[in-house]
């Protein structure tokens, strides 16, 4: 039994690909440009009637040109013949640029496509054309066997007898039926080899690709940068609450009530932050909503204070007039420092001071805490292993912004070692508001 099993399989698989759907798309987009070529006759006839009849034979082939090229001058033309080429010839066409950079991009892409809708047309009516004759031959022959013979007229004049003479009509159909097929694969295989000359980027196109690429990309690591810092701080304030209540649970159910509440309110914060960013990194859409700025430093504060940190915030000038980019970067910047100063704080409750100045010239930037001989040297191994975030990621937006940034124990002095002998630790930004400050 295994051999007619093998043998039933064999031929299985051999029909597999008349069954797929991706046999005839090639000769659909062909069968497509037919259509095109059979709507626009019509109108190239219309002109070439104006014309003497002897001058008409050449008139006409010229007004098809012109009028297909026209189809070619809107810019919907060429995006919907690269959505076509994809989907119907398995081409990988980028999608085209915008061409309003000038016609240095834009006549040249016209040109292409207006001669991509001729080579499809041509080429799409021919390969039908031949198609339609052989699937008549092959309709034809067969009906005329099975009516006794007879005479039949396909380019030539063809004699089929009636009876067990004539059965050779019937594989003579099912080669003519193949031979249609070959048609359309013709067609679509020429046009498949010419789709990236005609509708494929050029080095202007492509350029212009790559730049659009890398405004993405920087966007892309903007979001993920934004979200670290985001979830981070939230993580390391959530872990903070939940210790609290836990600690607090039998003594002062009150009080554990209340950090739970802020736990709560806290997480559902991140996530709709990580809904937000993850949605637009997964679609890549622009963000709408507003980033948060230095104007939501209160916000930030108040849930910081609800993780049982005991926070002491000076801040003093006019934070409505940091521009706009400082704003938003410094905002992360203060939220990631107070992130480190929760995570790496020595004692509990830790005691952090923030200080953010808004001068004419400049914004000054200071976050202290205390910590440990061990937990200075914790925290450098730590830092050291988080390249492109943490203390990394801070600098590097400091730098972005034409500051200065630094981190590490605080020397002797007013931020050195307090009474309990702990060093405390410094994270200093300044920022220059104006372009000579």
């Amino acid at each position: 039994m295994r051999v007619p099993i093998r043998l039933l399989s064999t031929r299985l698989l051999s029909i597999r690909p008349l069954l797929s759907a991706n046999t005839y798309r090639g000769p659909l987009h062909a069968l497509l440009g037919a259509a095109v070529a059979l709507l626009l006759s019509p109108v190239a006839a219309m002109a070439t009637a104006m014309v003497p009849p002897t001058a008409r034979p050449a008139v006409f082939p010229a007004a098809f040109t012109v009028v297909t090229a026209a189809l070619g001058v809107p810019r919907r033309a060429r995006r919907i013949s690269v959505k076509l080429a994809n989907r119907l010839l398995g081409t990988d066409l980028p999608a085209p640029v915008d061409d309003t950079a000038g016609p240095r991009l834009r006549w040249p892409n016209r040109f292409r496509t207006s001669g991509w809708l001729l080579l499809h047309a041509v080429a799409g009516g021919a390969a039908t054309a031949v198609a339609a004759l052989l699937l008549f031959a092959a309709a034809a022959l067969p009906a005329v066997w099975l009516h006794g013979g007879g005479r039949i007229t396909v380019l030539a004049d063809v004699d089929v007898a009636g009876g067990a003479q004539g059965s050779w009509t019937v594989p003579a159909a099912a080669a003519l039926l193949v031979l249609a097929w070959l048609a359309g694969a013709a067609a679509a295989a020429l046009l498949r080899r010419l789709a990236p000359l005609l509708l494929g980027h050029r080095s202007a196109e492509r350029l212009i690709a790559l730049e659009e690429q890398t405004r993405l990309l920087a966007q892309r690591n903007r979001l993920a940068q934004e979200l670290h810092d985001s979830i981070g701080h939230t993580l390391t304030a959530s872990t903070i609450q939940a210790a609290v209540a836990r600690q607090l649970m039998a003594t002062d159910p009150a009080g554990a009530r209340h950090a739970l509440t802020g736990l709560e309110e806290a997480s559902r914060a991140a996530l709709d932050d990580l809904d937000h960013v993850l949605g637009i990194l997964r679609d890549g859409r622009v963000p709408t909503a507003p980033p948060l700025s230095l104007t939501d430093l209160p916000a930030l504060l108040d849930r910081v204070r609800g993780a049982g940190t005991d926070l002491r915030a000076d801040i003093t000038g006019d934070l409505t007039r940091v521009p706009a980019t400082v704003s938003r970067e410094v905002y992360r910047i203060v939220q990631e420092g107070l992130t480190n100063a929760l995570r790496h704080a020595s004692r509990t409750p830790a005691e952090v001071g923030l200080r953010v100045s808004v001068t004419q010239d400049r914004l000054d930037v200071e976050i202290t805490n205390p910590i440990t001989g061990r937990g200075t040297t914790a925290r450098s191994a730590h830092s050291a292993r988080r390249q492109g975030s943490g203390l990394t990621g801070m600098g590097e937006r400091v730098a972005l912004l034409r500051g200065e940034f630094s981190a590490g124990p605080a020397p002797d002095g007013p931020d050195g070692p307090d009474s309990s002998g702990s060093t405390r630790w410094r994270l200093s930004a300044r920022i220059p508001l104006r372009s000579g400050a």
